[in-house]
């Protein structure tokens, strides 16, 4: 009997709740996720979506109600397959599609708490409003955060701490601090150059205002064309990594369609751990 590989069923589950709602074909044959005034996206969007068997027709719906409708289906996927690598990375762990566009949603987390009281002095001086702006306010799409741990858990097998010793470790309870950000997630249904630019804006901001550890700072798209794929995914020092929603399926895309061009800029994206596929996106968090 075959065994179920849980990953490869997870993705086609990822797949198909697209396929239900989101990345639809219209009358025209143009994808969702396409850019309708560009000839290569329309192409390689076409092609993937047939490779993953997209039958639903329907127009494009809304930027905000497609960015919505993917960010809550890439959450559904993260707690799907990361949830279950709890022997991997044991822990109390919260995975949550990010809703209401709470600008201090970050500040519920351990290394960004002081967010609240900067917040609360820029709102009682005017200059230091104007001199901050908004370049400490984070809204990540979707959230990994990790509890704090009680002594009991922390002295399962043997006596690791008490009243001496710790008295300050985030991860401990009794110290009285917040749950942890382990990772924050961004979700580009597609790729503008202002969405890019905005991704690496919260990135870098992400790195510049904590206290404590960096969480890991990923962005997952379903943009089709490698070269705007490449205005997010290419260089180093903001985002870990760029998750495609179906590189296999872009990758046999672009061959297909002869894009030599657009398979090496791929190749170098892809290996040069840039751009992955969104099943390696667990695995990845459980580092």
């Amino acid at each position: 009997m075959t065994r179920l590989v849980e990953f490869a069923e997870a993705r086609k589950v990822f797949h198909a709740s697209l396929l239900q709602s989101t990345l639809t074909i219209n009358s025209l044959g143009v994808v969702s996720n396409a850019d309708s005034s560009n000839t290569t996206s329309k192409a390689i969007a076409k092609g993937i979506a047939d490779l993953l068997k997209a039958e639903t027709i329907g127009e494009r719906i809304a930027g905000q109600t497609s960015g919505n409708q993917f960010e809550a289906i890439c959450a559904a996927f993260v707690q799907e397959t990361f949830l279950k690598l709890n022997h991997l990375r044991p822990g109390a762990w919260d995975v949550h599609q990010v809703t209401g566009r709470n600008r201090l949603e970050i500040a519920r987390y351990e290394q960004y708490a002081h967010l609240i009281a900067l917040d609360r002095a820029a709102k009682n001086d005017a200059e230091l409003a104007a001199a901050l702006g908004s370049d400490y306010t984070i809204t990540p799409d979707i959230v990994v955060a990790r509890d704090t741990e009680d002594d009991s858990a922390l002295n399962t097998s043997v006596l690791l701490v008490d009243g001496s010793v710790a008295t300050l470790a985030s991860l401990r309870k009794k110290n009285g601090g917040r749950p942890l950000l382990h990772a924050s997630i961004s979700c580009k249904w597609t790729i503008r150059s202002d969405r890019a630019q905005n991704a690496r804006s919260e990135a870098l901001n992400l790195v510049r205002n904590r206290k404590g550890r960096l969480p890991h700072v990923m962005v997952v798209t379903a943009e089709p064309t490698p070269s705007r794929l490449a205005s997010i995914a290419l260089g180093t020092g903001d985002i870990d990594c760029v998750y495609h929603f179906a590189l296999y399926e872009l990758q046999e895309t672009v061959m297909a369609l002869g894009m030599d061009d657009a398979a090496d800029l791929l190749a170098v994206m892809v290996n040069g751990n840039r751009l992955k596929d969104i099943s390696d996106l667990p695995l990845d968090l459980a580092v």
